[in-house]
């Protein structure tokens, strides 16, 4: 490993300003990491010539005083973040060669801000999935590998090339995105930091839509401290994004570091499930005891419409990724099948330009739409949204946070459930009530199993508060001391 790629995002700031190496010299030592690492399938498309213009220009504005928040620390983007001049596909045939003419606000924002692109990251086709086995591009591979064993493991989804790259320390950070868990689980099972921040923290403007009303923008970063720089460059209202928030973006990163002494958490007796490995309830334990020694005081609190978050979640999901897909029709723009009539060119373009969880899904969302089924489904499922976030409300009445497990087990291998739908959708079980809600909630490090593998710990807050969020997680970090790395096999 070169020293320039084991820094923390925190660190190569501090190194860029203080002069010590220059935003080229680290930029060349991530495109070399990333290189030696294509084992891993991180990254869709390198962008090397790009990166090293973007560092070249980052070193002449250090140089002359007018340095960015991020300036010259190469990150990589999640292939659903449109890049202008840059290709574009959602991990999706269908897109084919698609260059977006224009560049995502998030993206927009952390080159505004100095950061250096070092390419495009692979992921779940339009976001639909729990391990990054749906791409078009092929599974990423998680450098995580259980002890004693050459089992390739999944790194989660749909954000795994962000997840990968960064626990593989090809990138100082990344961006990605979370419909139902994709931040927080990938980040679970790669031991590094994901936090998906309050619906409309972050503009969608640019963003491939996978579900409307759940999609939100979130870094994956090395440390905590990392994940809070990266989401303030991210944040910001954006009049392009009608949903996207007014609200003014605090300083994340200023949270790290303070006492969490006498905040209330809280922990939901429904997220203690039939099946749950011993080890997840033995860390779930051990994050509760390291927030009563940081000074938390700990309640029992309960979540009653818990368990009808799933099924809710696949049906409002696929409801509007049946509605947010139908553009993909090869008239406009990507993959485009030549047949002889009309109805015979969109048939034989999205048949051939759709994987098979993406078709399971837009049939799923057609179905639940469908007249005679839009009340028994669809309306019913937004009732139990409402409900799922009544109970948060009730819960953050009393409370300042929540501490639950981010998934129900470590990484497990590719192909294990590949078969098995309703198995892969179970890996959202800890998440998506969080979406459905539109709250903030942020995934770390608190240990790793017998295996050792990596298990994370889920912190969820109230609307517009990731400030205590990231309070409390950095005391966990503190308290967890996770210093386990990926031993390099790649």
């Amino acid at each position: 490993m070169n020293a320039l790629t084991g820094l923390t995002l925190k660190a190569a700031l501090e190194g860029l300003r203080s002069r010590r190496f220059s935003a080229e010299e680290i930029t060349r030592a991530h495109l070399d990491a990333i290189e030696s690492a294509r084992a891993l399938n991180a990254f869709v498309l390198e962008t090397p010539d790009k990166a090293l213009d973007m560092a070249r220009a980052s070193d002449a504005r250090i140089a002359a005083g007018d340095a960015g928040a991020l300036e010259g620390a190469p990150i990589g983007v999640k292939d659903l973040f449109c890049t202008r001049g840059v290709r574009s596909t959602a991990a999706s045939r269908v897109l084919g060669n698609f260059i977006p003419p224009y560049e995502s606000t998030v993206t927009a924002n952390l080159w505004r801000d100095g950061a250096v692109m070092l390419g495009k990251l692979n992921m779940d086709e339009f976001a639909m999935g729990s391990s990054n086995e749906t791409s078009a591009f092929g599974p990423v591979i998680n450098p995580w590998r259980s002890a004693g064993s050459n089992q390739q493991l999944t790194p989660g989804g749909s954000s795994g090339g962000s997840a990968a790259a960064v626990a593989a320390d090809l990138v100082l950070g990344a961006t990605a995105t979370d419909t139902g868990g994709s931040i927080r689980q990938p980040a679970s099972l790669t031991g590094t930091v994901g936090i998906k921040p309050t619906y409309g923290r972050c503009s969608r403007w640019g963003v491939v839509a996978f579900a409307s009303s759940l999609d939100q923008a979130g870094p994956i970063a090395r440390t905590v401290e990392d994940a809070a720089i990266l989401l303030r460059s991210m944040s910001g209202h954006d009049e392009k994004d009608s949903t996207s928030l007014p609200n003014e973006v605090p300083d994340f990163q200023s949270f790290v570091g303070r006492s969490p002494k006498g905040l209330r958490i809280g922990v939901p007796k429904e997220y203690r499930v039939d099946g749950m490995p011993p080890e997840i309830e033995s860390l779930w334990a051990q994050g509760v005891a390291w927030l009563k020694d940081a000074g938390c005081e700990v309640v029992e609190v309960s979540l009653p419409h818990t368990r009808y978050a799933l099924p809710a979640y696949y049906i409002i999901a696929p409801a509007e990724a049946s509605s947010n897909l139908a553009r993909y029709d090869g008239m406009r723009y990507g993959l485009r099948v030549d047949a002889p009539t009309l109805n015979e060119v969109y048939e034989s373009t999205r048949a051939a330009g759709f994987g098979d969880e993406v078709k399971r899904r837009i049939l799923i969302g057609t179905y639940v739409l469908s007249a005679g089924y839009y009340d028994a489904y669809y309306l019913k499922a937004q009732k139990v949204r409402r409900r799922i976030a009544d109970d948060f409300d009730q819960a953050f009445g009393s409370v300042d946070a929540l501490l639950t497990p981010t998934a129900p087990s470590a990484a497990f291998g590719l192909g294990e459930n590949s078969s098995d739908p309703v198995a892969m959708y179970l890996n959202d079980i800890f998440t998506v009530t969080v979406n459905l809600a539109g709250l903030p909630a942020l995934s770390l490090p608190g240990g790793v199993d017998a295996k050792g593998l990596p298990l994370g710990l889920q912190l969820i807050g109230r609307a517009l508060d990731e400030g205590t969020l990231f309070t409390l997680a950095g005391a966990l970090e503190q308290a967890a001391d996770f210093k386990a790395r990926p031993a390099r096999w790649w």
